[in-house]
């Protein structure tokens, strides 16, 4: 297929495999962390890590959004779907994420709460529209990517006098997320990071600068095709030789160091920063997060319900936690693929499509690393 085979071609594969072979120096290590779920993923399907000489570690990180948000936000989800009857929308994986008491929306939906599955903001306002009687709640969640749509589906609301439709906001910050892994006490150790696609696409190569300036981290934005993986690390390993750090674009294609302007606009006008906000695995982040403007308040279902946000620790059980700050791997987690697995998740990394613990499950990969 036109502008996909050729980022999935065998042989390049193996000849930018064969440099990075050559150029990692074998007497030290190079640990790269992929912030993104999509490169999980692609590592995972395609065998990258097997073309990678010993001295290149990739390091799973954050991975997605239904990863990083903790149970309080779900229990949120599930309080105002029970207790306040309204119709809670939200995106398939954000349904499955486990809450307390056993829960999860999916599960609230089978004992008689009103939750509803949709694919885009879009589908949220219809069934506001079609609904005029009921009080219609969109879950909104997402890093860079998915908030310009929840910003225009709050205007077209305004616009149109919705007054039953709101958002539960759960929108959190990719470059904030990465200042946090690098700040965690006794953290990992890394080398550079490969830098989230579709969130660059947003936001721009500029607001990772500060990680190669001030950390001296340095960061190579790449796509999620397996070649482009490759060649952001091949990349990533000639930054590290030569002692620079700097932030490179490899997703030339797709990718500007400004970014869509336009989308950053609508995000400004209808939200700002939270000051902190829990993530999961990372605690309470400052600045990470984002909330309604005062002139939008009318649509933040938040104070419209009066649903307080209250912290819930992790499953004892699961190493969710320690997966998304790149500390441990999934094969390490004592239920991984036994009492854990995608059709009964304990942990949202076996949840989402974009879940390290879901890539390394549905490719196999640990079987291989255990045999």
């Amino acid at each position: 297929m036109k502008y996909v085979d050729e980022f999935r071609d065998g042989e390049l594969a193996k000849n930018i495999a064969a440099n990075i072979a050559r150029e990692a120096s074998s007497n030290r290590s190079y640990r790269l962390m992929e912030f993104c779920g999509g490169h999980t993923h692609a590592i995972s399907r395609y065998g990258l890590a097997d073309l990678l000489p010993a001295s290149v570690r990739m390091i799973h990180g954050p991975g997605c959004p239904v990863c990083v948000l903790p149970i309080g936000r779900v229990d949120q989800a599930i309080r105002l779907a029970r207790e306040h009857d309204v119709i809670l929308c939200s995106y398939g994986d954000t349904l499955r994420v486990p809450a307390s008491d056993n829960l999860s929306l999916m599960r609230a939906k089978a004992a008689g709460a009103d939750v509803r599955m949709i694919y885009s903001t879009q589908d949220a306002l219809k069934i506001a529209r079609d609904n005029p009687a009921r009080e219609v709640v969109f879950l909104a969640i997402g890093f860079e990517t998915t908030t310009p749509p929840t910003a225009v589906a709050v205007k077209q609301a305004a616009a149109e006098g919705l007054g039953n439709f709101s958002i539960l906001c759960n929108h959190v910050l990719t470059p904030a997320a990465m200042h946090a892994i690098l700040a965690v006490e006794g953290g990992v150790a890394l080398d550079g990071f490969v830098g989230p696609a579709h969130v660059s696409t947003v936001i721009g190569s500029q607001p990772y600068e500060v990680f190669a300036r001030d950390y001296g981290k340095p960061v190579v934005i790449a796509g999620f095709e397996p070649l482009d993986v490759m060649q952001a690390i091949l990349m990533l390993v000639r930054q590290i030789n030569d002692g620079r750090s700097v932030v490179e674009n490899e997703f030339t294609r797709a990718v500007t160091r400004e970014g869509n302007r336009k989308a950053q606009a609508l995000v400004d006008e209808c939200f700002s920063l939270r000051d902190s906000f829990e993530w999961r695995g990372l605690g309470s982040v400052p600045h990470s997060a984002l909330k309604l403007r005062p002139e939008f308040a009318a649509f933040d279902a938040e104070a419209k319900f009066g649903v307080g946000y209250v912290a819930v620790p992790d499953n004892k059980a699961c190493e969710c936690a320690a997966i998304l700050r790149g500390q441990k791997r999934p094969q390490e987690c004592r239920i991984f693929g036994t009492v854990c697995t995608p059709t009964n998740p304990v942990g949202s990394c076996m949840v989402s499509s974009e879940g390290a613990c879901a890539a390394y499950y549905s490719y196999g990969r640990f079987r291989e690393e255990n045999t």
